[in-house]
């Protein structure tokens, strides 16, 4: 789940600090994976005091379950003399989180936009994917080539995730913005 807040001009750290009491309280709640506070500044894109919240959860149903939980309620009460405006919410499964486009936050209030489809954000995770792993394959593969293979494929996969997620992904879906986000007729 990937939640878009504007911050009060300075109310950052605040937020910030009720924010994380937020993840941490949801650590505790079953099929969690993970949260994050992205700042602004961190996105280029963004604009000026909108924060993103991102809240993993392995299954719909804990999901669920942290969203109607008493916790959540009093989480939400902590952050809220802290924003302005509505939140958006956009619930994104699987890598659909790399490819969902932010709303413009000039733009007028109202539904994000959807992540693209799935063949799409397939089609764009194969094109980072495979020159990366060749890459590592040409580049560590040989120095790896004695090791025995889990180790091997745990070190190789690592590195394809964090180059993925730092490097080739946000490129990938910025040179391919428009076509990831075409209405079907125009794709």
């Amino acid at each position: 789940m990937l939640i878009t807040r504007r911050v009060r001009p300075g109310h950052g750290p605040a937020f910030e600090a009720a924010m994380d009491r937020m993840i941490q309280t949801a650590r505790s709640f079953p099929g969690h994976l993970g949260g994050r506070v992205v700042r602004p500044g961190e996105d280029a894109d963004d604009g000026f005091g909108l924060f993103h919240v991102i809240f993993a959860f392995d299954t719909d149903a804990h999901l669920r379950g942290w969203q109607q939980s008493e916790a959540r309620a009093q989480g939400l009460e902590a952050v809220a003399p802290h924003i302005e405006g509505r939140q958006q919410v956009r619930e994104v499964d699987g890598l659909g989180l790399w490819y969902a486009e932010p709303r413009d936050p000039q733009g007028p209030p109202g539904p994000a936009h959807a992540p693209p489809p799935r063949w799409k954000v397939a089609v764009v995770t194969w094109l980072g994917i495979f020159p990366t792993v060749l890459a590592l394959f040409l580049t560590v593969g040989p120095l790896m080539a004695d090791w025995p293979l889990v180790p091997r494929v745990l070190v190789i996969t690592l590195l394809v995730v964090l180059i993925m997620t730092w490097l080739v992904a946000p490129r990938l879906t910025r040179w391919l913005k428009h076509w990831l986000h075409a209405a079907p007729h125009d794709a």
